[in-house]
């Protein structure tokens, strides 16, 4: 894996796991690699997606192992009660 999208992953790794120090470094990182600011925005929308999606495919869990019935929109096409990215 190239360095660029080896930084690109970890900035988006550190962005899911709210990771501040993490993100903060790797940022140093993608401006050393040369990445753009919008190849680092667009890492960081793209890990807040998938967070999101496990976020709401875990609320959906839970809301229906405590009996409830509403169902929370999950960010991609695939509605269910597990991660919606696999």
């Amino acid at each position: 894996m190239d360095e660029r999208t080896r930084v690109l992953v970890c900035i988006g790794a550190a962005t899911a796991a709210n990771c501040i120090p993490c993100f903060e470094y790797y940022f140093g990182k993608a401006e050393a690699a040369g990445l753009k600011t919008d190849e680092i925005e667009e890492a960081i929308d793209l890990a807040s997606q998938v967070k999101k999606g496990a976020h709401m495919a875990f609320r959906n869990s839970v809301r229906h192992k405590m009996g409830g019935d509403k169902e929370y929109s999950l960010p991609c096409s695939r509605q269910t009660d597990r991660s919606c990215c696999g």
